[in-house]
């Protein structure tokens, strides 16, 4: 009998041990992600794209030197000419060229590489922007994935707990101590949780889908939320949280450098109004003149010359080219704008969802006490006949309704939570580790009845 127990407890935790090796955790999750997402991929190789932007319009302000040579096998024939006589003759010619072109004064070039420097700038920005909106997205669908789970299960349950009830009723009713009514009503509404679970099911596979877009890879237990949270709200003033936000979100921060970088544009077309001075440096030699004619000798030159060249006219090329960057700056300023009054509502609507999700926990907390006192009442009344099986059955909604409630607002609050931070400009990698501790493996969570029942006691506050 022992040899069995220790068996069977081998076996336990054995298959305790496969369970967690399956179970992914947010991390996990996190670190696939960043693997696979192509919109993070597209703003890093968009930001090494502007790098190099950047070097050519430096480059160009460079001294420019460029080098050739020819070598050619020649044959001349002289026709006769009065007392001369014609020859025919073969030599090698050779010719060789070096320049070098130094720009002295051109400001279109120098205001070019400033505004490359402020493009590099603002996409910088935009990968920074790219990576926090990954952070964000997978704590919403790996949440989304655990609300859904957690929903399905509460309909599995009610629906089991009406199913049982049911049962209990139909011999009730053989005894005649129930109307046959009571069961039809159990029996409807035993059919819509049918329906409701249904429904569940595939809140929870298209839940499962928008996570596994992220990741590209499948995924089979998630971590589940421990029982000893504790939510807090955020601390600070909203206006001083909206300042941060319009400071530190980098998505803001990347439209400004895109107003820098559509002014200087402007400064840019500006200049091609203005002349143009280049140092130029040459070196020629040469044994062959007009048509490879033979010099007979080996000519070498060199020659510096000043360049200046004065824009005229162009067909008005230029003068429209300056409108159109003038106006892509207003629309650049009208963008920023509007980006401005997102971001506003953006952190204010998460801030406050987030503290008032920390007191619908509070509320729903006691709610379902409430509601799990008020079912257990209905049920004792129906047994000295003062409460009907109606009554019951609406007590038993309400309860299950309040647990479903409950975790709703959990899961609320951590979604809000990293709206907030990610709209702050704050959501870091840290962040995922510290939501992270708030999970354990699905084998190791108590079931979501017994959860309620244990008091909170860990204190997690935002890292904000």
């Amino acid at each position: 009998m022992k040899k069995f127990k220790l068996k069977h407890l081998v076996a336990c935790m054995i298959l305790a041990h496969v369970s967690n090796a399956y179970s992914e955790d947010l991390m996990t999750i996190y670190q696939q992600a960043l693997e696979a997402d192509p919109e993070s991929r597209a703003a890093a190789i968009n930001m090494e794209i502007t790098k190099e932007q950047t070097q050519e319009a430096l480059g160009q302000m460079l001294p420019q030197i460029s080098g050739s040579a020819n070598w050619s096998k020649n044959s001349q024939d002289t026709a006769a000419s009065g007392k001369t006589p014609s020859k025919s003759s073969t030599y090698d010619g050779t010719r060789y060229y070096v320049s070098l072109n130094q720009t002295l004064f051109d400001f279109s070039k120098f205001w070019n590489w400033r505004r490359a420097n402020t493009v590099e700038e603002q996409y910088s920005a935009e990968n920074i922007e790219a990576q926090h909106a990954l952070i964000h997205k997978v704590v919403e669908k790996y949440f989304g994935v655990l609300e859904a789970e957690d929903q399905l299960y509460f309909y599995q349950t009610e629906k089991n707990a009406m199913a049982k009830r049911l049962e209990q009723t139909q011999k009730q009713f053989t005894k005649q101590l129930v109307k046959i009514t009571d069961v039809y009503e159990i029996e409807a509404r035993l059919d819509q949780l049918k329906a409701s679970e249904i429904e569940a099911e595939t809140i929870v596979v298209t839940a499962k889908e928008a996570l596994k877009e992220l990741t590209n890879t499948p995924f089979s237990d998630l971590y589940k939320l421990k029982d000893n949270v504790d939510y807090k709200p955020l601390d600070g003033q909203l206006e001083q949280w909206v300042e941060v936000a319009k400071s530190e979100n980098p998505s803001l921060a990347a439209q400004l450098k895109a107003i820098e970088a559509a002014s200087t544009s402007v400064i840019v077309q500006k200049s091609k109004f203005l002349p143009e001075v280049d140092l130029q440096l040459n070196y020629y030699d040469t044994n062959t003149g007009y048509q490879s004619s033979n010099l007979g000798t080996q000519y070498s030159t060199q020659v510096g010359a000043i360049n200046v060249t004065v824009p005229i006219f162009d067909g008005g090329v230029s003068i429209h080219q300056l409108f159109e960057s003038e106006h892509k700056l207003e629309l650049a300023k009208n963008e920023n704008e509007a980006k401005i009054r997102a971001l506003v509502k953006e952190t204010s609507d998460s801030f406050l969802s987030s503290n008032a999700s920390v007191r619908r926990i509070e509320a729903s907390r006691k709610a379902v006490a409430s509601a799990a006192k008020s079912r257990e009442a209905n049920e004792h009344g129906f047994k000295f006949g003062v409460k009907t099986v109606t009554d019951i059955l609406n007590a038993q909604q309400e309860e299950f309704k309040a647990k479903r409630e409950l975790s709703q607002a959990k899961y609320a609050y951590i979604k809000h939570r990293a709206r907030f931070m990610r709209s702050v400009g704050m959501i870091t990698e840290q962040n995922v580790q510290e939501v992270n501790n708030w999970l354990q493996p699905k084998s190791l969570a108590l079931p979501i009845e017994a959860i309620e029942k244990k008091e909170d006691k860990t204190e997690i506050k935002p890292s904000i």
